[in-house]
């Protein structure tokens, strides 16, 4: 496993990010990997969890976005 720039990092989409994330946790619960191993595994982790959080805020911010704009289809209620 190579170690990604910022860059390459968000061009993954989330569940690509999600399904490579959960690997890695298994493999370092598993154990059996040497220390250098163990923290490119962390280190990949780490880099795949901000990948996450990116989407995740971004789909928040949208969500919020939409929820604040007044509703065309409704019209007046009330």
């Amino acid at each position: 496993m190579t170690k990604t720039d910022d860059a390459a990092g968000t061009t993954l989409g989330y569940e690509q990010a999600r399904d490579e994330l959960i690997d890695v946790v298994r493999r370092l619960e598993a154990g059996g990997t040497t220390l250098e191993e163990s923290l490119a595994l962390w280190e990949r982790g780490e880099e795949l969890a901000k990948v996450c959080r990116r989407w995740l805020d971004g789909a928040r911010a949208r969500l919020d976005a939409s929820l604040a704009e007044p509703r065309a289809e409704g019209g007046d209620q009330g």
